[in-house]
């Protein structure tokens, strides 16, 4: 991971300085540069490309999309550009100006984040900030089993965790492992199971 700046940037200036050229997330007023290995990309790729099929199949008014980045505020008041795995959108929202760029200011419906060596973003801050702007879904795909051992048990074993607001605005953890089908409040169709998302990456070995 790179910081490319110093100085405490605002989203408008992230969005204003931001290289052309890679994938980039506004983390604490710098410009961070977010990479990820193979295997991260093919999970994150395999479950896309199963809500872009549901998508098309039932006609939903959505689009998939990995490169949009939202603004979001921390606890402290701090703006932060993310850029999730995988962001499910609202299509008005998505085409309501055309000629922008793939920053959005309004809650997406849904975020997945596939944990890496920085999940304690997925687990902590994420989780908090996309609470507060009020995403609707968020998936944390940790198949690595490098997350938190509250979440993921002694010893540690891969899962897919879901949260969903509830009606008071906090984020309900439901968790899901080996052949248990993933249940989704934005795919309620959705046929997948933990484990053909966990181990997508063995698909293309």
């Amino acid at each position: 991971m790179k910081t490319y700046t110093k100085q405490k940037l605002t989203f408008d200036n992230f969005l204003e300085q931001c290289p052309e050229e890679g994938l980039y997330e506004l983390v604490d007023g710098e410009i961070v540069e977010v990479r990820a290995t193979r295997n991260h990309d093919d999970v994150a790729d395999f479950t896309a490309d199963s809500f872009k099929d549901e998508i098309k199949r039932l006609n939903l008014n959505y689009v998939v999309k990995n490169t949009a980045v939202f603004r979001t505020i921390t606890a402290n008041g701090i703006e932060q550009g993310r850029k999730p795995d995988v962001s499910v959108i609202d299509k008005d929202t998505w085409r309501s100006n055309r000629s922008a760029y793939s920053a959005l200011e309004e809650p997406i419906q849904l975020a997945i984040e596939v944990t890496s060596t920085n999940w304690e973003d997925d687990y902590i801050d994420k989780l908090d900030e996309y609470q507060r702007l009020g995403i609707t879904e968020y998936w944390i795909v940790d198949y690595l089993a490098i997350g938190l051992r509250e979440y993921l048990g002694n010893p540690k074993v891969p899962a897919v965790f879901v949260f969903l607001l509830d009606a008071e605005g906090k984020y309900q953890r439901t968790q899901f492992r080996g052949s248990e089908r993933i249940v989704s409040r934005t795919f309620p169709e959705l046929t997948l199971t933990a484990d053909q998302i966990l181990t997508a990456y063995t698909v293309f070995l």
